[in-house]
């Protein structure tokens, strides 16, 4: 049985991240984490802050503060946003680590000795009202491709082209706002990227048929476009250093690596501190090195992160000659938009992740972002859409058969499991459904689709709804208590079984629902197709109690409060 190496693009550490950044990478990489983890998989699922690069410096001197200060406190925050959510990392690491740092200098020097480094003199922008040069991210302009207006100097987010800051139309200082900017020469590192292109594309070629089209069609792009050279150096005073026992000049100047050459890495040395805190956890080399025979690893990112995903970390290892482990499977994600339209934290529209805490559980938003997942276009959020979701799915469909369930057979048949007669017709029909449903449940969690997969869970919960319709324990009771209690056995085995399968989703309620009956032994993480079918795993006589309500509905009061709070549709 393969290991699972699982790990979700870095969030950035500037700023509180909107919902379209959880489920473009971390949620929907805890919930493929949790499913493997209980199917009995040994599982390491990594993510870390992405700390270097220009937004940082920016946020730290606006805030009147040190930048490693601002990391620390930033990474704290974010952190607990994401404990918040139940995010199951085996580890959250920082990119500003030392270990990140080692290994980035490692195989930068790797590449230099392999020829793919070299030093070259370049043309930058220099400010003269800010009195030094501008990375790339610190010039800020229109995009020549789309027209954006606010396009970096290295990506329009808009669009999501690769730029140089001389692509830029009325580019301007993000630290000033200057347009007094000039071309001075300087020097940095550059990767060959050109003379890997060959083994980049064979790689892809060989890899990339197990992709979703989103992930493969923008790597194939950008082969088609051609690889270029690319600058790896920046002239910022927070980053990786360029290490001086190899290149002395470009290190007394105090230049770092790009912010997107050492991020990807932090992978791998998130992994390593994870480690270090830990002595009893297995060599962290045993995940990277020498490990494409035994371990599958598997990236979650928006489709703004795929191409140096799919091409530039890809390269960054092949280049090295070492045995570094490369991803199996790019999982990307489109966009989940608001109304329609951007998030936006300076006009107060869209939902940021600490205020969707602040105002309901974490398990109605797992639910549903993962229903609602952007896997094959762009979607979006709407107050409407997510309080008929919340309702229906969440309220009715589930939480109220947990509830009334419990609530009947504990009012006329006592705090235990009733016994009843044997399983009929009804319960053998229903036994089916249930294996069969839970097996396109399973299906689609392995192919990583995960709107399918909720729709699947959201059917298992239907199941039993209709079957507790087609008894009506509640008629059974006058006639026949043995029946009525037979069909409240059933329904509670249901339940039970829907604590253990809608754990990847919803992590807080399943456990609530798995904790309502009091059985000596419950240690299975997962229940089979077959095993479901029977409907018998709880013990006639085991205690139960009635748990809260899982899921308080959503009010129209609530609805207009939010919308007004949060922005609603765009004028």
């Amino acid at each position: 049985m393969a290991r699972h190496l699982i790990t979700s693009a870095l969030p950035y550490i500037n700023g509180i991240k909107h919902l379209g950044n959880m489920v473009g990478s971390m949620l929907p990489a805890d919930v493929y984490s949790r499913y493997l983890r209980q199917r009995g998989h040994d599982v390491l699922y990594i993510c870390a802050t992405d700390e270097h690069g220009t937004p940082a410096e920016l946020a730290a001197k606006e805030q009147g503060i040190p930048v490693d200060v601002f990391c620390a406190q930033a990474h704290d925050q974010q952190k607990a946003i994401y404990d918040g959510f139940q995010l199951a990392f085996d580890y959250f690491g920082r990119s500003s680590s030392p270990q990140n740092r080692d290994i980035t200098q490692e195989i930068a020097r790797e590449l230099k000795a392999n020829g793919f480094i070299e030093e070259r003199a370049i043309r930058q922008v220099y400010s003269n009202a800010d009195g030094r040069f501008l990375p790339d991210r610190y010039i800020i302009g229109t995009c020549p491709h789309c027209g954006y207006d606010k396009a970096r100097g290295d990506q329009c987010e808009n669009c999501t082209r690769v730029l140089d800051p001389t692509d830029l139309i009325e580019p301007r200082s993000a630290i000033s706002g200057s347009s007094d900017l000039e071309i001075r020469e300087t020097k940095h590192l550059f990767l060959l990227q050109s003379a890997l292109a060959g083994e980049v594309e064979a790689w892809v070629d060989e890899r990339a048929d197990n992709w979703p089209v989103l992930a493969s069609s923008i790597a194939r792009k950008w082969l088609t476009e051609g690889l270029h050279d690319r600058a790896i150096t920046r002239d910022l005073d927070w980053g990786v250093p360029v290490p001086a026992d190899t290149w002395p000049d470009l290190a007394a100047e105090g230049k770092v690596f790009y912010v997107w050459f050492d991020a990807p890495i932090e992978y791998i040395g998130a992994t390593k501190e994870w480690a270090d805190k830990d002595p009893e956890n297995r060599d962290w080399r045993s995940w990277w090195w020498e490990s494409e025979a035994d371990v599958r690893y598997t990236q979650f990112m928006g489709k703004d992160n795929v191409p140096f995903h799919s091409v530039m970390f890809p390269a960054t290892l092949l280049g090295t000659r070492s045995p570094w482990k490369k991803v199996d499977v790019i999982k990307a994600f489109n966009w989940l938009n608001y109304y329609g339209g951007k998030f936006s934290t300076s006009q107060q529209r869209g939902v940021f992740t600490h205020d969707a805490l602040e105002i309901l559980p974490a398990d109605y938003w797992r639910y549903f972002m993962m229903a609602n997942a952007p896997e094959s276009d762009d979607t979006s959020f709407t107050w409407e859409h997510f309080t008929a979701t919340v309702n229906k799915d969440l309220a009715d469909t589930l939480g109220n058969f947990v509830n009334r369930v419990l609530s009947f057979s504990r009012k006329r048949f006592g705090d235990d499991v009733p016994a009843g007669g044997e399983p009929g017709e009804a319960e053998a029909k229903l036994g089916e459904e249930i294996a069969r449903l839970l097996a396109e449940y399973e299906e689609q969690m392995e192919a990583i689709q995960f709107r399918k997969a909720a729709a699947a869970l959201r059917a298992l919960w239907s199941a039993g709804n209709s079957y507790l319709e087609e008894k009506a324990p509640w008629l059974e009771i006058k006639t026949n208590p043995e029946s009525a209690a037979l069909t409240l056995r059933t329904a509670m085995n249901l339940i039970h079984l829907y604590s253990v399968i809608s754990e990847p989703f919803i992590p807080a309620s399943a456990k609530a629902m798995r904790s309502a009956f009091a059985l000596q032994d419950d240690s299975a993480p997962w229940v089979t197709p077959e095993e479901a079918r029977a409907l018998s795993f709880l013990p006639t006589g085991t205690p139960f109690t009635v748990p809260p309500v899982l899921f308080a509905k959503i009010t129209d009061e609530d609805l207009e409060t939010y919308k007004e709070r949060f922005g609603g549709a765009a004028e």
